[in-house]
C-alpha cells in the first residue's frame, strides 16, 4: 500500500514538474496546441501539495499501525509464554506421578477356606472325646487365614523396596492382628548377588513353598504347627509350633541363575524370633540354602539353621544352640509336580538350659526328624488332583534323663480348580494324628473337609 502511494505521488510530482517546465519555456518553442495559464498552474500546484500532505498522513498512519502490530505480537507472545509455564509445571508433575505409578506395584494374596472340623482327644487308654484344643476348633466355619497386602517400588535398575503386611486371626487374643511380614530395601547388583536389608523371606520355607505349589491348602512341614513339645523347658505343655520362620529381620544375600545347570542360594543373618518379634539378643542367628537344577524342571537343595532363636538376652536363662538341617528334591512342569522334603532339628523347642532349680521342667532338650512327600497331576489346564503325606518324630529327655517320643502323622488329598488365573479353589480332606507317651494328653486326631482357596491380584 505504501509503495503504491509513493508511486502515485512521484507520478503526480513529475506531472507538475512537466507543467512547470512547460510554463517556463518561451512561447515560440512551446507546442502550438498547449496553453496553460498561471491560474491553472497554481491550481495544479495546490492539488499536488494537498496530495503530498495526504501521502504523508497515510505514511504516518501506516507506520503507527505497523508499530501497533509489533507491540500486539509481542504482548501475545508474552501471554503465550506466561500461559505455557503453568502447563509445563503441570506436565512435569503428571510425568513425575506417572513415573511413580509405573514403578510401583500394589498387589495382594488371600488364603481362605470354608470347612468342617472334628477334633478328638484322649488320655492313655481313655475314650476319645470331641473337644476343642491344640489349635483346633470343632464345627463349621469360614476362615481367612492369611491376607497379604504388597507394595513394591523400583527406584532404578539396582535399588527397590518392598512392604508386605500380614493379616491373621490370633486365637490366643480372640482377635485379628496386622503384622509387617516384609519390609526391606533391596540392591540387585548382579543375578548372583542381591542384598536385602530388613524383614524378608528366609532361605528355606518360601523356597520350598514355590516348588510345593499348595501353600494355600497347608504350610510346608517345617512351617506347619506341631502341637507337641514343652515350649522352652517349662512345665507347661504348649507345643513347638513351627520348626522355622518364613520371614525374619536381618541382612540377606541371595542370587540365582536360570535354565539347565542353574544354581541358587541365600544366606540370612537374622534376629531369630521371626517377623512378628522385632527383638534384640546378644547373638544373631544364621540360615542358608544352596540349590542346584540339573534341568529347569528339577531342583536338589540343602539348607541349615543355627542360633539361639533370640533367647540369648542379658540376665536371661542360660541357653543352648538350636539347629536344623534341611534337604529337598522336587520336580515341577506344566503337568506333574512331586517332591520330598526332610528336616532334622535339635534343641528347637527346649533351647533354655536346665540348672536344677525348681520348678523342674518336663524336658531339658529335644530333637525332631520329619519328612514330607507330595505329588500333583494337572490332567486338564484348569483341573488337578493332589496328595501329601507327612511324618514327624519328636523326642525329648526329662530331668531323669529318660527319653519320650511323640509321633505326628498328617496327610491330605484333594482336587483343585483354577477358576481364574489368579483365583484357585480346592476341595480337600485333611487328617492329623498325634500320639505321645502313654500317660500324656498328647493323643488326638483331627479330621477336616471343605474348600480352600487362594485369591491374588
Amino acid at each position: 500500500m505504501r509503495s503504491k502511494l509513493l508511486t502515485v505521488a512521484i507520478a503526480a510530482g513529475l506531472g507538475v514538474t512537466s507543467f512547470s517546465a512547460l510554463a517556463a519555456t518561451p512561447k515560440s518553442q512551446q507546442p502550438a496546441r498547449v496553453s496553460v495559464d498561471a491560474a491553472t498552474l497554481q491550481q495544479l500546484q495546490a492539488q499536488l501539495a494537498a496530495l503530498q500532505a495526504k501521502v504523508a498522513e497515510l505514511e504516518s498512519k501506516q507506520e503507527a499501525q505497523a508499530d501497533a502490530q509489533i507491540e500486539t505480537a509481542k504482548a501475545v507472545n508474552e501471554v503465550q509464554v506466561a500461559a505455557a509455564k503453568p502447563t509445563d509445571d503441570l506436565t512435569k508433575r503428571v510425568d513425575k506421578l506417572a513415573k511413580i505409578v509405573d514403578n510401583t506395584h500394589i498387589g495382594g494374596t488371600m488364603f481362605f477356606d470354608v470347612t468342617d472340623m472334628t477334633h478328638k482327644e484322649k488320655v492313655g487308654n481313655g475314650p476319645n472325646q470331641t473337644k476343642d484344643g491344640h489349635g483346633s476348633t470343632n464345627g463349621t466355619g469360614f476362615d481367612v487365614k492369611r491376607f497379604y497386602l504388597v507394595v513394591d517400588h523400583t527406584f532404578d535398575d539396582i535399588w527397590s523396596a518392598n512392604l508386605t503386611t500380614d493379616f491373621s486371626y490370633q486365637s490366643s487374643l480372640s482377635s485379628t492382628s496386622l503384622f509387617v511380614k516384609k519390609a526391606y530395601v533391596q540392591g540387585k547388583f548382579d543375578p548372583l548377588f542381591t542384598v536385602r536389608f530388613g524383614a524378608t523371606d528366609m532361605p528355606w520355607i518360601p523356597f520350598v513353598e514355590k516348588w510345593y505349589g499348595y501353600r494355600y491348602v497347608e504350610n510346608t512341614i517345617t512351617d506347619r504347627s506341631f502341637e507337641g513339645g514343652r515350649s522352652g523347658g517349662t512345665a507347661t505343655a504348649g507345643g513347638v509350633g513351627a520348626f522355622g520362620n518364613s520371614s525374619d529381620w536381618g541382612l540377606h544375600a541371595l542370587g540365582a541363575t536360570t535354565g539347565d545347570n542353574s544354581i541358587n542360594y541365600q544366606v540370612s543373618v537374622v534376629n531369630g524370633r521371626g517377623y512378628r518379634n522385632l527383638s534384640r539378643s546378644k547373638s544373631v542367628d544364621a540360615e542358608a540354602r544352596f540349590g542346584y537344577s540339573p534341568i529347569e524342571q528339577m531342583v536338589i537343595a540343602v539348607g541349615g539353621y543355627t542360633g539361639k532363636r533370640g533367647n540369648d538376652v542379658e540376665n536371661g536363662a542360660p541357653t543352648r544352640t538350636a539347629s536344623r538341617g534341611d534337604a529337598l528334591v522336587a520336580w515341577r512342569d506344566k503337568t506333574f509336580g512331586a517332591g520330598v522334603e526332610y528336616f532334622h532339628s535339635e534343641n528347637w523347642d527346649d533351647i533354655l538350659k536346665y540348672q536344677g532349680t525348681a520348678p523342674a521342667p518336663l524336658s531339658i532338650k529335644d530333637k525332631a526328624d520329619g519328612y514330607s512327600l507330595w505329588a500333583d497331576w494337572h490332567f486338564d489346564p484348569q483341573w488337578a488332583v493332589f496328595a501329601r503325606y507327612d511324618r514327624v518324630s519328636y523326642k525329648y529327655t526329662t530331668v531323669a534323663d529318660s527319653e519320650r517320643e511323640l509321633k505326628d502323622k498328617y496327610y491330605n488329598a484333594g482336587v483343585s480348580y483354577d477358576i481364574l488365573k489368579n483365583l484357585k479353589l480346592a476341595l480337600v480332606y485333611k487328617h492329623n494324628r498325634l500320639d505321645g507317651p502313654y500317660a500324656t494328653p498328647y493323643h488326638y486326631k483331627t479330621d477336616e473337609v471343605g474348600f480352600w482357596g487362594q485369591l491374588s491380584f
